[in-house]
This record gives C-alpha cells, sequence and structure tokens, in this order.
C-alpha cells in the first residue's frame, strides 16, 4: 500500500528509522533494568505498588552498599528517559505513514504486528506522560503513578520484546544499506530519498529536502543533548544544581545548613508545631519498651555519615547526617538482632510508615536523624527525628518519625 502522498519527505526510509531503533534498543533495556531495580529498592513491605497480582516481583532485600546505588539507578532511569524522549518522538515520525496504511490488516502475521505495535507506542507514550508529570508533582492523571507506571512498563516490556523479534532482522539489513560516515559527510544539496522499500516507508513522490540526514540526527542529538543539560543538575550539588531548569520544586532552597531539595513539605504532610514541640516523645516498642525525648536522644552516642537522599521524582543531593544509629535504638529496646524495623511518622496517608530489613536496621551508617550538616533539622526535613540509610529511597527515609518497632521475626 503507497504512503498517504502528504508524507513526502526525502529523509523517511528504513535506514533513518533503523538509526532511531538502534539508539533505542541500546537505551530501553538499561531504563527497563534501573527501573525495575528502582521498584525493588521500595520492596513490598512499603506496599508500592499495590494490586500488581503475578507482575509482582520476588522479594528482595535492597542492598545497603554502595550508599549512592539507589541514588545511581534513580538518576539514570529519570535522566535516561527524559535524554530519549526526542529520540523516541524522531522514531514515531519516521514511520507515521505506517499508521494510515488501508488497509490496516492483510493478513495474519501483519495483524500480529500491528497489535504489538500499537501496545508498544501506546505504553511508551503512557510511559512518558506519567513519567514527566511526576517529575513535576502533577498528578493530573488521577490513579496512583506508583502502579500505574509500573503495569504500564510491562506492557511496554512485552511489546518491546515482540517488536525487537519481529524487526531485528530488518533493522539490521537496512542499517547495511548505508554507510553512516557517508549520511554525516552528505550536505543538504546532495541529500536524495532512499531506494523504494518494501515497508512503504518511502515516499514514492518525495518533495524537495529541507534539512540532511546528518541535520536531522544532529536535531534530535541536539534535543537529547540540552534535555541531558536541564535536567543533569538534578543529581549535583552545588552551582550546577541551578542549571537543572527541570528541577521539581524549584532549585532555590535558602541558605544555611537545610537548604537542599525537599520532596514534601511539613506543611503538605500536615505537621504542625505542636506535634514536634517540647512534648514529642519517639516510642520504641519491643522486649523492653523505651520512650525518649529528643534531648533523650540527643544524649546518646551520635554517629556522623555523609549519605545520599534520592527521591523517584529523579533528584538526589550529599549531605552530613548525625544521630544514633538505629542498631543502638534497637539494642536499647531489647531487640538487638532485630528481623526489620516498623516505622511510623506524625504524617498521616500512604508514607506515613514503612518497614526496614534487618541489613537496613543494622548498617553502621543507618541513623534516627536528629541533624543535618552541623545543624538542626528544619521541619521540611523531618524535625524532630528521621530515618536515613544508606542506598534507600527517600520516600522510605521516613521524616517526623514517631515511634519504630523493632522485630525479632
Amino acid at each position: 500500500m503507497r504512503p498517504v502522498p502528504r508524507f513526502r519527505s526525502p529523509l523517511r526510509g528504513p535506514w533513518l528509522t533503523s538509526v532511531f531503533a538502534v539508539v533505542l534498543l541500546v537505551g530501553m533495556p538499561i531504563l527497563i533494568i534501573t527501573g525495575l531495580l528502582d521498584r525493588v529498592a521500595y520492596g513490598p513491605a512499603q506496599g508500592l505498588p499495590v494490586d500488581v497480582g503475578l507482575l509482582q516481583l520476588p522479594p528482595f532485600d535492597w542492598p545497603t552498599r554502595p550508599s549512592w546505588l539507589f541514588r545511581l539507578t534513580q538518576g539514570v532511569h529519570v535522566g535516561l528517559g527524559l535524554v530519549l524522549i526526542p529520540v523516541v518522538l524522531a522514531k514515531l515520525w519516521s514511520v507515521i505513514p505506517k499508521l494510515f496504511d488501508w488497509p490496516p490488516v492483510r493478513s495474519p502475521a501483519q495483524a500480529l504486528e500491528r497489535a504489538s505495535l500499537l501496545l508498544l507506542v501506546g505504553s511508551l507514550l503512557f510511559e512518558i506522560v506519567t513519567g514527566v508529570l511526576n517529575i513535576q508533582y502533577d498528578y493530573a492523571f488521577g490513579f496512583s503513578f506508583y502502579t500505574g507506571h509500573y503495569i504500564g512498563a510491562w506492557v511496554f516490556v512485552a511489546a518491546f520484546a515482540a517488536h525487537v523479534a519481529l524487526k531485528l532482522g530488518t533493522m539490521v539489513r537496512s542499517l547495511r544499506s548505508r554507510s553512516l560516515r557517508r549520511e554525516l559527510a552528505t550536505p543538504l544539496a546532495e541529500t536524495v530519498a532512499e531506494p523504494p522499500d518494501a515497508h512503504g516507508l518511502v515516499a514514492p513522490d518525495p518533495a524537495p529536502p529541507t534539512m540532511s540526514r546528518r541535520g536531522a540526527l544532529a536535531l534530535v542529538g541536539g534535543g537529547s543533548a540540552l534535555l541531558a543539560v536541564l535536567s543533569v543538575g538534578q543529581v549535583l550539588d552545588g552551582p550546577l544544581r541551578h542549571t537543572a531548569l527541570l528541577l521539581p520544586r524549584g532549585r532555590d532552597h535558602g541558605d544555611g545548613p537545610n537548604a537542599f531539595p525537599v520532596n514534601r513539605t511539613a506543611a503538605a504532610a500536615g505537621i504542625v508545631a505542636a506535634a514536634t514541640g517540647a512534648d514529642w516523645r519517639l516510642t520504641l516498642p519491643g522486649a523492653a519498651p523505651v520512650t525518649l525525648s529528643r534531648a533523650d536522644l540527643a544524649g546518646l552516642p551520635q554517629h556522623t555519615a555523609r549519605l545520599p537522599i534520592a527521591c523517584v521524582e529523579g533528584w538526589s543531593t550529599l549531605q552530613t547526617w548525625t544521630g544514633v544509629r538505629l542498631r543502638d535504638l534497637a539494642a536499647l529496646a531489647g531487640v538487638p538482632q532485630p528481623a526489620s524495623a516498623f516505622v511510623e511518622s506524625l504524617e498521616v496517608g500512604p508514607f506515613a510508615q514503612g518497614t526496614l530489613n534487618a541489613g537496613q536496621v543494622l548498617d553502621p551508617d543507618a541513623l534516627l536523624a536528629l541533624q543535618v550538616n552541623g545543624a538542626d533539622l528544619s521541619p521540611d526535613h523531618g524535625f524532630p527525628a528521621r530515618i536515613i540509610v544508606p542506598a534507600l529511597p527517600g520516600v522510605r527515609c521516613t521524616k517526623w518519625v514517631r515511634s519504630i518497632e523493632f522485630r525479632e521475626t
């Protein structure tokens, strides 16, 4: 079937489509793997995502070392996801004539191919839209981001695998049909359409070129580079953070020791000053239940560790935290070798509680932090006390802690 006449760009063809495809073939598996690793980091004990049935990953205790592990996986996942958006859009542009083939299905094999393509494009656009909205804390879609994005990812994985199986041979043959070096050296004046192809991507009556193929590749690559520059500051401290124009919650967090990004403020969490004042107490249920004031905690042996904190929205930061080791609190509660710890916050809502595994509790740098960078925590950073554990997602580093139950089983 001949393409719709209005699609007359002389750049479209199997070779250019395959160049975009090979970039995605390299980038998408990294995106998938880092996304699944981040899901493991959240852990089933956190209860996110919920209601995923057979899609639930096997239980796995997320390690605490290296301490920057989640910072790396989440930063790569969000950063690479943004960088690949121009490539995805260029790939869709390169094959758009195929969307208007008529009749749409001419054989069972083509029906399978088009069904996989529909799921591939639909799930990919869904993941991009929900991911970008999540980065900006805009949950206009009205459902749980964690659950929707996770299920959408598995739909994409299945469709991506099917599409690669169907098109890998075509992609390899198309890449071999032209020299990348030669195309990068071909100016606009010498740019011509590819020979007619069996897939209908090449226009039968191509219009005069307005851009060379090297120009198209430069445009897409430049778009990806621009997104990288506008987002990489999210995982860097210091002046470069101000270059991250895509950074959620803005780039200016004031001055002083607590001047670094925060996901959920005290006001947004409904934390009032009265709840964190002189009457605040930390409860440690266990074999020997203990109740501690903040002064009591400050009187216990203090430990300082320089640890990163990273959030699902893609930002991360490295700060110096001081507080009481969780394993010391466990021993104080009469549970020196806990199997887990159940943490509750003054906050009300889905992030008001969380569970830590034994390795996370017993890590020598796992803290109930009272200070950051030598100063008391600010209300937005969890005053009077918050959890800080190496390699733990920020949402699981519970703020405004009111109780920690160390469990033997």
